[in-house]
């Protein structure tokens, strides 16, 4: 079985694994993130090596966490999104016609709400708190949309947006900068 996670704010975790007798063998993380020392990956693989396949991302988290060398640094990688790859993998979901969607479609909201919505929704996704969400974006004025590493200065005329009345949001994710009408967009949320 093969789950994936990218940490908010880090990095993909990638987890292959197997689900045998109840219990996940052959486990082997992965991902574009940085782990020290090197031993600590053998010891993330060994402490979910074993763990019964129905325990929480919680509980794998704190297996985890128990496991790891003294010092151990992660950079990108949290042991809560190992934990959440490995339940990823455990639902066996491959394909968007494996998740249960869920729509939410609201009448025309404010720039900087629809921001603050989606960091809320894509934590509880990732948490495993919500199903996969579809939402219907209504904007409910114009506004500048920049990407969370962006230079504020290099993207936008501060000066120029206030006198045409554009508002200018930061959205958690990365990517350019995209200016948005009184208009509908979509986002999805897995």
């Amino acid at each position: 079985m093969h789950g994936e996670y990218k940490v908010p704010g880090g990095k993909l975790v990638v987890v292959d694994l197997a689900a045998e007798d109840g219990v996940l063998r052959h486990v082997r993380v992965a991902g574009d993130f940085f782990l020290e020392p090197d031993e600590a990956l053998d010891a993330v693989n060994g402490a979910l090596e074993g763990a019964p396949a129905d325990t929480d991302a919680a509980g794998l988290a704190a297996r985890i966490d128990a496991a790891l060398p003294a010092g151990t640094v992660m950079y990108g990688l949290t042991s809560q999104g190992v934990a959440v790859a490995v339940r990823r993998a455990l639902a066996r979901a491959t394909d968007w016609t494996d998740y249960d969607w869920q729509l939410i479609h609201e009448s025309p909201q404010p720039p900087a709400l629809h921001m603050a919505l989606d960091e809320v929704l894509t934590a509880e996704v990732a948490a495993g708190r919500r199903p996969p969400t579809l939402r219907v974006w209504e904007w409910g004025a114009p506004a500048v949309i920049i990407g969370s590493f962006q230079s504020l200065r290099n993207e936008v005329d501060p000066e120029g947006a206030a006198r045409h009345g554009i508002e200018v949001v930061r959205r958690i994710s990365g990517g350019g900068a995209m200016f948005v009408a009184t208009r509908r967009h979509y986002a999805l949320t897995a």
